[in-house]
């Protein structure tokens, strides 16, 4: 398997793609509510549905590792029931979480819902998206955790920013 470029994306480069995409979306459609799938799905969504102007609520969405199937873990919020629903998510690969996430919603009957993600990275194809990469992508809010009380680099992303040499 050929090794993957790493895009590390910091605060302003993920506001500048939030805005990106709300202009997008607005351009094509007008949501009533925004959903962001948790955990990380939770940042752009709220930043776009406050670009918007529009509610926000989330739902939760999880796996145990990459090659897991999601499982619901919280439902989406009935209010979406009759309204035009956005659904983001911070990247879609496979589209798995996705899918739920969609299916799940449309379970409570919106008027309609369309997707979107702040990067695409797989063959899934989404309503909306900010960039198209096929790059691992190192988020602002996922890049460190903390170990015995201090904030340390996750260790896997350390592992990967070694290989490449940074």
């Amino acid at each position: 398997m050929p090794q993957r470029d790493v895009l590390e994306v910091d605060w302003t480069f993920f506001g500048e793609l939030c805005r990106g995409l709300a202009l997008r979306i607005a351009g094509a459609y007008d949501p009533e509510i925004v959903i962001g799938i948790a955990k990380a799905g939770v940042i752009p969504g709220a930043v776009i549905a406050s670009i918007l102007q529009r509610d926000f609520a989330s739902m939760g969405v999880t796996r145990r590792n990459d090659e897991a199937r999601p499982t619901l873990v919280t439902a989406p919020p009935p209010s979406v029931k009759g309204r035009r629903v956005l659904v983001v998510d911070e990247t879609c690969d496979s589209g798995a979480t996705m899918k739920l996430a969609m299916s799940a919603i449309k379970e409570h009957s919106p008027a309609s819902v369309k997707s979107a993600a702040s990067f695409t990275t797989g063959a899934y194809t989404l309503d909306f998206f900010a960039l198209k990469t096929a790059s691992i992508i190192i988020l602002p809010w996922d890049r460190e955790i903390v170990e015995d009380g201090e904030l340390v680099m996750r260790p896997d992303y350390a592992q990967l920013l070694k290989g490449m040499g940074q």
